[in-house]
């Protein structure tokens, strides 16, 4: 039989905790979390079992410097557990003139006791079950204890007040002998060594996850007794075994704090959110390379996700029955045509979210063939599957009246990944993806066929370009290197992002007719005109930008040649 060591009395959280992860083994209970490491370690226990967080009270004051005693075990699971708690004494009339609980629970329940018992003496007890039977034997009408219900029955004392704190969930570490397998939605907790001190120390370590895409999921520091030097606890979101975070460990600690085997793992185990998820699972209409992206981004966050297409065992409608949130990612000119014959079959507790560069005529198809009570948003994510993570990539959403909480925590998921999010309304999204898209593709491919029809040889052009000229020949470079059916559905888009393409069109041609009368003065008063528009701090900002651009190309331009 499996022995698990907790924190008692029998009946507390802790225990309650145990016999969830176990409910065939026998429990051994201790006063304190110190106690029921070095039981674990003496090999009284197979499995120990302590708090490490609580939503009210933050982390487990004793905690950190239990796990630093942890030698030959590894943290391998977590339960997170509601936390009911009671106050209770001998009977239910007697005024009390004292409350008692261990210190966990008075801070837990600092607003009860502040707002009911403010002028009550508190005493806190690390050996709960001691201060009940010394209540018991001595007849201490006047005190009060707090705690589990359960351990409150047990002793036969009278429930005065029931579940005096609210929202309030505690975390509890589960201590194995070896490490958990990964899951693919994992997370590890390392500590440091006490460390010397360094500027910039702390910076430069979370640089090393920030850089790999790797989330933090919690951050702890505090100064070793001993040496008074600052010691780390980090939890990220992976697996020890994970290439990635492998490789941020091994920089920080040969290059970073520059002491091989300075951090070490605590263990890693299934992740545990704290935070209440609306979604269960996202099914995908699309199964490119872009909807496996992001169903691989949402399965590392704990998500269920189901790709649909013509080709899937899975059909679109069969697909549509069994998850929350529906994700439409095909190319752009089906995307109506695709919203109109799946739409009217999502309920009315579903979401709808649209990967797609063109919002108003996608948003409008979108709400007409959709229930009223169905969620609907559009994401148009600046970034192509090749991208290792969003880390400062651009998202524009573009949210309607009937977006809701669905729609709220995949924007969060945006978010938490590091997108740069830009809310647009439709018409204001498609003339932006017109100059940001829809133009310079329309320039690159207009250039190319200009190129063609002047007799201008590729390999010409670049001895006569200048670095201002280069810029437009690296887009055309870069359009015409790429799927040709993506840039094809961005020209065809239609939208606002149309009138982009005929204004500067017009606006091409008195331009060009100004040049070609040679109104030399009137072009540049067009030119002031301009320079006021886009104003100074815009000019100036984008100038040294392209300042540093013009330096990266010189350096290419000399290597190359």
């Amino acid at each position: 039989m499996t022995t698990i060591a907790t924190i008692g009395p029998s009946g507390s959280h802790a225990w309650q905790a145990a016999q969830l992860y176990d409910q065939d083994a026998e429990i051994a209970v201790f006063s304190r979390p110190a106690r029921v490491i070095e039981a674990f370690a003496a090999c009284e226990a197979d499995l120990a079992i302590i708090p490490v967080y609580n939503t009210r009270e933050g982390e487990s004051r004793e905690y950190f410097r239990t796990l630093e005693q942890l030698r030959d075990g590894f943290w391998i699971d977590n339960i997170v557990l509601p936390i009911h708690l009671s106050l209770g004494a001998l009977d239910r009339e007697q005024p009390l003139t004292m409350l008692l609980g261990t210190g966990t629970v008075f801070r837990q329940c600092e607003e009860y006791i502040a707002s009911v018992y403010p002028g009550l003496d508190l005493m806190a007890v690390q050996d709960l079950d001691a201060a009940i039977r010394e209540i018991k034997a001595e007849k201490l009408y006047d005190r009060g204890v707090i705690e589990a219900e359960e351990v409150l029955k047990a002793r036969n004392f009278t429930l005065r007040d029931r579940e005096i704190v609210s929202h309030n969930r505690t975390r509890f570490a589960v201590i194995g002998r070896k490490q958990a397998p990964r899951t693919g939605y994992d997370a590890t907790i390392f500590i440091t060594r006490p460390m010397k001190d360094r500027v910039g120390l702390l910076y430069d370590i979370l640089g090393e996850f920030t850089r790999r895409g790797i989330n933090l999921l919690d951050l702890k520091s505090e100064t070793d007794v001993k040496t008074q030097e600052l010691q780390i606890y980090i939890e990220v979101e992976g697996h020890i075994e994970d290439g990635p975070l492998r490789a941020a460990i091994h920089r920080i600690e040969h290059q970073i704090i520059q002491e091989p085997g300075s951090i070490r793992a605590l263990g890693s185990f299934p992740r545990v959110d704290m935070r209440t998820k609306l979604i269960e699972s996202f099914g995908f209409i699309g199964t490119g390379e872009m909807s496996k992206w992001f169903a691989a981004k949402l399965e590392n966050e704990g998500y269920k996700t189901i790709l649909t297409g013509r080709a899937t065992p899975v059909k679109p409608e069969q697909m549509i029955e069994q998850v929350n949130v529906v994700v439409v990612c095909v190319p752009i000119s089906v995307t109506a045509a695709t919203i109109e014959k799946y739409g009217p079959q999502l309920r009315e507790d579903q979401a709808l979210i649209l990967l797609a560069g063109e919002a108003e005529n996608i948003l409008e198809a979108a709400l007409a063939h959709t229930k009223p009570g169905v969620e609907v948003m559009l994401v148009h994510n600046l970034w192509g599957p090749q991208a290792d993570n969003m880390k400062n990539k651009t998202a524009a959403v573009v949210r309607t009246v009937r977006s809701g909480s669905f729609c709220s925590e995949f924007e969060a998921f945006l978010y938490k990944h590091g997108a740069d999010i830009h809310l647009d309304s439709p018409n204001r999204h498609d003339l932006l993806m017109g100059v940001g898209q829809k133009l310079p593709t329309c320039i690159s491919v207009a250039l190319a066929l200009t190129l063609q029809q002047n007799n201008i040889a590729p390999d010409d052009i670049n001895s006569h370009a200048t670095l201002t000229s280069l810029y437009g020949i690296l887009a055309m470079s870069r359009v015409h290197n790429q799927n040709d059916r993506t840039y094809a559905e961005i020209l065809a888009t239609r939208g606002d992002g149309r009138k982009i393409i005929h204004d500067f069109i017009a606006n091409i041609l008195k331009v060009q007719d100004l040049a070609d009368r040679e109104e030399i003065a009137e072009l540049c008063k067009l030119m002031e005109r301009n320079r006021r528009y886009l104003t100074d701090p815009f000019l100036k900002d984008n100038m040294k930008r392209a300042l540093a651009v013009d330096e990266a190309l010189t350096r290419t331009m000399r290597a190359v040649k």
